[in-house]
C-alpha cells in the first residue's frame, strides 16, 4: 500500500449520550478523523485505493477540486507528496487580495482567505487554480477538474482526475470494510455520517447491504445526492462482489441551511455540546451539521444504538471565515436535543 492508513478507534460518547437522554452505552463514535494523513479524515481510505490505481496506470499527476476549505483537496495534496506525484487543485474561490496576516482580527474575510485547509494546501505545495467564484454548480466544478487534466495531458503529463470528494466506485468501496467492522464489533441500529459528495455514505451502505442502516446528513455540496448515493452504493457493492443494497437512501436534508459551507444555529449548538461533553471536536462545514442531524434522529427515535462516523475536518475550525460564528451566541430557541436549550457552558 502506497499510503499508510492507521486503524481508527471506535469508542463510546457517554457524556453526550446522557445529555441526549440516551443510555451511556448507546452512542459511539468511529474516529475516521484519525486516519493519519496530513490531519486525518475519511478521504484517506479513498485516496489509498485511488492513488494506488493512479500509480499502477503510470500516472504522474493527481488532479481534483473542491471549495476553499475542501478536506479532500488538502488530503489529495498530501497523498500526492507521499506517492511522489504532482498535484493540481481546482478550488472554487477567488484569489485572496491580501494575505491573512493583514486581516483585522474578527473581521469577515473572503472564503479564499489563506487559513484552514486552504493554507495547508499551500504548505503541501499543491498547484492551486482559483475559479473566480465562492461556489459553482457541482457539475461545472467536475468539468473544470477534467479540463485541467486535459490541459496537463496536452503538455505531455499523465494526469489522473479524481472526482470531488474521491467519490468514485473505487473510493466508495473502501468503506465496505468499515461497515463490516462496525457490524462485527457493535452491530449498531444506525450509522450517522456527513454526506457531501456521497462516497463514504455509499460505501457504508454497500458494506451493510442495507440503506436503512445509514443516515446521511446532507451538507449541501451536491444536487441529487440521494440518487448519487444509491448509484454509488450499487457500484461499490458490485465491485466487491456483493448484491445491490436493499431499500432506499436515507438522507436528512434539514441541516443544509443557506447552503454548502454556510453555518447554522443547530450546527453551532451541536459543535459546542460535543466539545463540552466528550471533548469531541467537529468542523463547521461537515461534522457539526452531521451531529445536528444525529440530535434530530435521536429525538425522533430514542433508544437506538447509534454510531457517529467522524469524517474529520479539524482544519476548518481554523478558517478565518468562521471565527465570528464560532464565538457567537445562537438564539435561545436553538435546541440541542432532549437536554437544556443552552447546552453545557
Amino acid at each position: 500500500m502506497i499510503l499508510p492508513i492507521e486503524d481508527t478507534p471506535l469508542h463510546r460518547l457517554p457524556n453526550l449520550a446522557r445529555h441526549l437522554g440516551m443510555d451511556a452505552d448507546h452512542l459511539w463514535v468511529k474516529r475516521e478523523d484519525l486516519t493519519g494523513l496530513a490531519g486525518g479524515g475519511n478521504k484517506a481510505r479513498k485516496l489509498a485505493a485511488i492513488v494506488a490505481h493512479a500509480v499502477a496506470q503510470g500516472c504522474d499527476h493527481l488532479v481534483t477540486g473542491g471549495g476553499a476549505q475542501s478536506n479532500h483537496a488538502r488530503m489529495t495534496a498530501a497523498a500526492a507528496n507521499i506517492a511522489g506525484l504532482d498535484c493540481d487543485l481546482v478550488l472554487t474561490t477567488s484569489r485572496p487580495s491580501t494575505p491573512a496576516t493583514a486581516t483585522t482580527p474578527g473581521a469577515p474575510t473572503a472564503p479564499g482567505g489563506e487559513s484552514g485547509n486552504f493554507l495547508l494546501d499551500r504548505i503541501l505545495g499543491a498547484h492551486i487554480h482559483h475559479l473566480d467564484a465562492a461556489a459553482m454548480p457541482y457539475h461545472e466544478l467536475e468539468a473544470a477538474i477534467q479540463a485541467r487534466a486535459g490541459r496537463l495531458a496536452e503538455q505531455g503529463r499523465r494526469p489522473y482526475a479524481i472526482p470531488i470528494g474521491g467519490s468514485s466506485a473505487l473510493g466508495a468501496a473502501t468503506y465496505i470494510s468499515v461497515a463490516r467492522e462496525l457490524r462485527q464489533r457493535l452491530d449498531p441500529d444506525l450509522v450517522v455520517v456527513a454526506a457531501g459528495s456521497g462516497g463514504t455514505h455509499a460505501g457504508l451502505v454497500a458494506g451493510f447491504g442495507d440503506h436503512g442502516k445509514v443516515l446521511g446528513i446532507d451538507v449541501g455540496a451536491r444536487p441529487g445526492l440521494s440518487a448519487a448515493v444509491e448509484e454509488l452504493a450499487a457500484q461499490a457493492a458490485s465491485q466487491a462482489g456483493l448484491p445491490r443494497p436493499a431499500g432506499r437512501c436515507r438522507m436528512d436534508t434539514a441541516q443544509v441551511g443557506a447552503g454548502y459551507g454556510a453555518p447554522t444555529d443547530a450546527a453551532l449548538v451541536a459543535l459546542r455540546v460535543a466539545a463540552r461533553t466528550d471533548a469531541l471536536l467537529l468542523d463547521p462545514v461537515y461534522t457539526a451539521k452531521a451531529m445536528a442531524g444525529l440530535f434530530a434522529a435521536v429525538r425522533a427515535s430514542p433508544g437506538m444504538r447509534v454510531v457517529f462516523l467522524h469524517t474529520g475536518g479539524l482544519p476548518g475550525l481554523f478558517a478565518s471565515r468562521y471565527a465570528g460564528w464560532l464565538t457567537s451566541s445562537p438564539p435561545a430557541s436553538s435546541a440541542d436535543g432532549p437536554g437544556t436549550a443552552a447546552g453545557p457552558s
